[in-house]
């Protein structure tokens, strides 16, 4: 985290005489005289030639520079589903450097009329908690994504990735809220733009018009509304801008039936793909008993200057929650929550102090000092620690055979030896005797540390040197009978972890062996994962740690030296992408991974900020 850091500011709910929502840090309006839903149709949907602009289309892409209360998306997404005609995805992308809490929106939603307040009660109730960054939240089915982008504009503009087609520039006014209106942010508009692309806004400032034809618009004036003489709109120039998206059904092989892989099978099969997952070892042929007994958490991390790993996986939490709260009961993760307990009472004052620094929201997460701590958990915590209520503990087992067993996944259960470019373009997959085992027109390589041997020909090492670095680690868990206890009542993660009871077991982990030739579950390894969690957690209070004939499961992980996954395309290679290294982190790189890959492949707003992509990229 940069020295720029800034803490994300809410915005302030104020109305003035008339009842009109206005912003105290700007001295504005958040809509005109004429009302919200009549100035976005008039302004933002008319202005820009819709509906009749996305009649046809498999998908329609919209950018707001300005979401406020949300009035132009609604208004937008009520028409679309007006439309008998409509395209069959829409993708709405929005900045906001000052969001609103939720219980504000929903008290400016109460005017709304009968037709939108059903929509305005699903977005609400997936509006993100207020911390900066990228929020994808996935509406009607998933037919309608909306995009949030949390923080300053200057930045974030530059982080966005997507292929726009309509432009709503909606700030406030360039006299009080100039940055919105800068030559820098429309450059940036101007790269997310295709060919075609519309700008619509209120705003008839002269120096605006002038600054977006810099950019590479054609602006012209239409009528305004409720006393306003004219808007602005404008289109890109011809010859710039990229081609549009044009998402088909495609066939994917996934190579690799673990998280990784599952997770990907997961995203790509909700968007309408044909998905095959390859692996000789499928979690639905595991004995239903034993898959039920392991356990893990997906716990955020947590640095002190919000480092790439932490920014990463609060996006990978979200999208855990997004797309696994949903499934069947075996399947579906438990929101208990968890305690990254501090470790000493030095620790515990760094952990407070990166709280104040960050800022974030306390309905994320909190400081619990010892008494608050062990009240929640059910057990002794010496120093304390940070609260994270929508952490996850997490059946593996269950949740794979849950993903792979999904409508649109098929399982194949061989090994992939080989991968061959195909002359139509596409991917020849080769068994271990080199015969043609199956045809793809996209393969992701998600089988762990196996995926620098499968890639060597297309590849190799010293053409992609990340790969070097992809080192096997094995290690191991203790699984111990529970009987009818539930403590810990939550997730308790420090010097190792300690797992709610589930089906009768608890769970401690784990080891780290880097260099050891085989993967196994022994005795040194129990004892060494005992010595980790009775260092910061009252042992006593545990009925069940320690005692009773404990079962080990030993397994590898694979990872590279900065322990950040390996997500995105291979270089040179079309159709070919890769989704490894996840270390100890599988649960939570697993649905964020499936929807990196997914956005790229069919031209959606990516849920991540530029620099994060860049940082586990292959090159």
């Amino acid at each position: 985290m940069s020295d720029s850091y800034q803490i994300l500011q809410p915005a302030i709910w104020h109305e003035d005489a008339r009842g009109v929502p206005r912003s105290l840090a700007y001295g504005d309006s958040y809509h005109g005289e004429a009302g919200a839903l009549p100035q976005a149709r008039h302004v933002f949907l008319k202005g820009s030639g819709l509906p009749g602009r996305w009649r046809g289309r498999a998908a329609f892409t919209i950018a707001e520079t300005g979401f406020g209360l949300g009035h132009n998306f609604l208004a937008v997404w009520r028409a679309w589903l007006d439309d008998t005609q409509r395209s069959g995805r829409l993708h709405y992308l929005a900045f906001e450097a000052h969001p609103f809490a939720v219980a504000d929106l929903r008290r400016a939603w109460r005017r709304l009329p009968d037709d939108h307040q059903g929509l305005a009660r699903e977005l609400a109730d997936c509006w993100p908690d207020l911390l900066p960054g990228v929020h994808r939240l996935e509406l009607q089915g998933g037919r309608v994504t909306l995009t949030l982008l949390f923080g300053d504009i200057r930045r974030l503009a530059r982080q966005a990735d997507a292929r726009v087609d309509a432009f709503f520039l909606d700030g406030f006014a360039p006299r009080v809220n100039p940055d919105m209106w800068s030559p820098a942010v429309f450059g940036q508009l101007r790269r997310l733009a295709v060919a075609g692309a519309t700008v619509a806004t209120w705003c008839s400032a002269g120096q605006v018009r002038r600054d977006l034809r810099d950019a590479g618009f054609l602006v012209d004036k239409a009528p305004g509304v409720a006393g306003k003489r004219e808007i602005t709109t404008a289109v890109l120039r011809p010859g710039l801008g990229a081609a549009s998206p044009d998402p088909a059904r495609l066939r994917v092989a996934v190579v690799g039936g673990g998280l990784a892989g599952a997770g990907v099978a997961q995203a790509l099969a909700g968007r309408g793909h044909a998905v095959e997952v390859w692996d000789p070892q499928c979690a639905l042929d595991v004995d239903p008993a034993l898959r039920r007994r392991g356990a893990a958490a997906l716990v955020p991390a947590l640095s002190p200057d919000d480092d790439t790993r932490s920014r990463l996986s609060r996006a990978g939490l979200a999208r855990a929650r997004a797309r696994w709260l949903a499934l069947d009961e075996a399947a579906r993760p438990q929101a208990c929550g968890a305690l990254i307990c501090a470790q000493s009472e030095a620790q515990a004052h760094v952990q407070r102090q990166a709280l104040v620094r960050l800022g974030f929201p306390e309905g994320w997460v909190r400081w619990l000092d010892p008494g608050q701590a062990g009240l929640r958990a059910g057990v002794g915590v010496p120093w304390g620690g940070l609260w994270l209520p929508g952490a996850l503990r997490v059946c593996p087992g269950e949740l794979i055979a849950a993903l792979l067993g999904l409508p649109g996944v098929t399982r194949r259960a061989a090994a992939v030896g080989g991968l061959v470019r195909a002359a139509d373009g596409g991917w020849l997959l080769r068994d271990a005797e080199g015969r043609e085992a199956g045809r793809a027109d996209q393969v992701v390589v998600a089988n762990a540390v196996q995926a620098r041997t499968l890639l060597a020909d297309q590849a190799p090492v010293e053409r992609l040197p990340v790969l070097s670095g992809l080192t096997p680690l094995a290690g191991q868990v203790s699984l111990y009978p529970a009987g009818a206890s539930d403590l810990p009542r939550c997730v308790l993660s420090g010097h190792g972890y300690c797992l709610p009871p589930r089906g009768g077991w608890g769970v401690v982990g784990s080891t780290y062996r880097p260099n050891a030739d085989e993967a196994v579950a022994d005795e040194a390894g129990r004892q060494e994962i005992l010595a980790h969690v009775q260092g910061w957690v009252e042992a006593r209070d545990i009925p069940w740690l320690g005692r009773g004939e404990a079962v080990g499961w030993a397994g590898w992980r694979a990872a590279t030296r900065d322990h950040l996954p390996l997500i995105g395309a291979v270089p040179d290679q079309p159709g070919l992408w890769l989704a490894c290294a996840y270390g100890s982190r599988g649960l939570s790189w697993s649905a964020l991974a499936g929807d990196l890959i997914g956005a790229w492949l069919d031209g959606e707003p990516v849920p991540a900020e530029r620099e994060l992509v860049r940082r586990i990229g292959l090159r």
